[in-house]
């Protein structure tokens, strides 16, 4: 892969890289990954700890009998249809 860079971008991820010990190509990988990647990652962070949080309450008496009375009934008024 190519990737065309100006000259004033290139010289400053060029001095980082040189300060960090690392490769132009190592901080754009990085860059990127932070950019495009990091928030899929702190979602599913957020997805992990958010499982099972309710299943302690026991108000619900199941989660197939909640989902089937909520749907109980018409999904279209009388009046409507």
């Amino acid at each position: 892969m190519q990737l065309c860079l100006d000259d004033d971008l290139w010289n400053a991820l060029h001095a980082q890289a040189r300060k960090e010990g690392t490769t132009v190509s190592d901080l754009v990988r990085q860059a990127a990954r932070e950019r495009y990647l990091g928030k899929l990652e702190e979602r599913g962070e957020a997805m992990q700890a958010f499982a099972g949080i309710r299943k302690d309450r026991c108000d619900l008496s199941g989660s197939i009998r909640y989902v089937r009375r909520l749907r109980h009934g018409r999904r279209i008024p009388k009046s409507l249809s």
